[in-house]
C-alpha cells in the first residue's frame, strides 16, 4: 500500500473521510428535527392561548409582548392610538395562531409620545415566551424601543403580524 499511493494522496483521503464523518452528526439531527412533531415545539404560552380579545396578555400575538397593550389605550393591535408615533424600530416574535396552528413571525413596536397609558391592570403584559437574552435585542422585550424617534416617552405596544413561518 505504501508504494502505491503516495504520502498526500493519503493525507486527502483521510482529509475527506474526516470531513465526511463529521457532517453525519449534523445531517442526523437535522433529521431528527425534521421528524419531530409539532407538538412537542408547543410552549405553555401556546397551550393557553386565546384568538378572540386582543386586549388579553393571553392573545396569541402577545407571546412576546412585555408593556402595556395599545388595544387598552385607544389603540389597536396593530395601531398606535392617536397622539402617540410608533417607535422606528421593534423586536419580534414568533407567536402560534391556535386557530390554524401555524407560526407567524410578530413585529412589536412601542408608541412614544405620551405618558405611560393608565390602563387596566390586566392590560399590563409581560410574556416571555421564546424572549432573547438582552445581547439579541432584536428579540428582547426589556428595551424601550422609543429611541430616534421624536420622542423617547413610552406609552403602549402594538403587534403587528409580519409573515408566516412555516
Amino acid at each position: 500500500m505504501a508504494q502505491g499511493i503516495s504520502r498526500r494522496s493519503m493525507i486527502a483521503r483521510a482529509g475527506s473521510a474526516a470531513v465526511v464523518t463529521s457532517s453525519l452528526p449534523v445531517q442526523r439531527a437535522q433529521a431528527a428535527a425534521a421528524q419531530t412533531p409539532q407538538s412537542a415545539a408547543v410552549s405553555d404560552f401556546d397551550r393557553r392561548a386565546q384568538s378572540t380579545d386582543p386586549t388579553k396578555c393571553d392573545y396569541w400575538r402577545h407571546c412576546a409582548i412585555d408593556g402595556v397593550l395599545c388595544g387598552c389605550c385607544g389603540g389597536g393591535v396593530h395601531t398606535c392610538p392617536p397622539g402617540t408615533q410608533p417607535s422606528p424600530v421593534s423586536w419580534i416574535g414568533t407567536c402560534r395562531n391556535p386557530v390554524d396552528n401555524r407560526s407567524y413571525v410578530i413585529a412589536y413596536r412601542d408608541c412614544c409620545g405620551r405618558t405611560l397609558c393608565n390602563s387596566s391592570p390586566d392590560c399590563h403584559c409581560n410574556t416571555e415566551d421564546r424572549e432573547l437574552p438582552v445581547y439579541r435585542p432584536q428579540a428582547n422585550n426589556d428595551i424601550i424601543w422609543c429611541f430616534g424617534g421624536s420622542s423617547a416617552v413610552y406609552h403602549c405596544s402594538t403587534a403587528a403580524l409580519v409573515g408566516q413561518t412555516e
